[in-house]
């Protein structure tokens, strides 16, 4: 996969309306990210960005963010407490990190990258259920962020 080809592979305004829909049946915030630098260790950068967006400021801890490194051909899925707490933590996010990358590998990065925000989204609707009046509301800006 060359960085390039991916990330111009991305359509934002699909993968916004994926994370609107998984999020219009779940409590819990999905991220994006998509970074144009190389880096070592997915997770560890991605922890950084997870940070610096603020994903830890939910009212209850349930943020995701799905950190993209085309550069370094690596990427990462990471939940905050609850959603570790919760949804198992490694023992989840990693098959679907692996089916993302599976399809990237074939060059079908649109369809890895829609098809992991709903695998998230199917888990987090689980133990994050949306509920009817409870006044939820959208923490999180719905977009695909990138590096400065």
């Amino acid at each position: 996969m060359k960085p390039k080809e991916f990330v111009e592979a991305l359509d934002d305004e699909r993968i916004v309306a994926a994370i609107r829909e998984v999020e219009s049946r779940t409590r819990a915030e999905i991220r994006v990210h998509v970074t144009s630098k190389p880096v070592d260790d997915a997770k560890s950068a991605g922890a950084l960005v997870f940070e610096k967006l603020g994903m830890t400021a939910t009212a209850e801890r349930n943020g995701v963010l799905i950190f993209l490194a085309p550069q370094s051909r690596r990427l990462a899925v990471l939940g905050d407490a609850e959603i570790h707490a919760r949804c198992g933590g490694e023992e989840f996010w990693t098959p679907v990190a692996a089916a993302m990358s599976a399809r990237f590998q074939e060059g079908r990065f649109h369809e890895g990258l829609v098809a992991g925000i709903a695998a998230v989204g199917s888990e987090l609707a689980k133990h994050f259920p949306r509920r009817e009046g409870d006044g939820d509301s959208n923490e999180l800006p719905d977009t695909v962020s990138r590096d400065d």
